[in-house]
């Protein structure tokens, strides 16, 4: 007799355990855009270490050199960065 809910634990396990690259892949190529974005515009940064996502379109981005920054599309859809304390 098959024991259900071992298997079902060990189909989540492995569920998980696959998606987790797909979202590491996806999370560093959100840092890499981020960081072209910033040295686009001529900010200091280097290379951003976090992003964490406000909203849609609506970032907060930690840079390895301390800086912080806000990063978002505002209404006349026009990417606008703001320097964070």
């Amino acid at each position: 007799m098959i024991d259900r809910s071992a298997l079902l634990a060990q189909s989540l396990l492995v569920a998980a355990f696959l998606a987790g690259p797909s979202f590491a892949a996806a999370d560093e190529a959100l840092r890499k855009d981020m960081a072209a974005v910033i040295a686009l515009q001529g900010l200091p940064c280097g290379q951003v270490e976090a992003v964490q996502v406000n909203a849609e379109n609506d970032y907060t981005c930690q840079c390895k050199d301390g800086n912080r920054y806000r990063v978002y599309v505002n209404t006349a859809g026009r990417v606008i960065i703001e320097k964070k304390k």
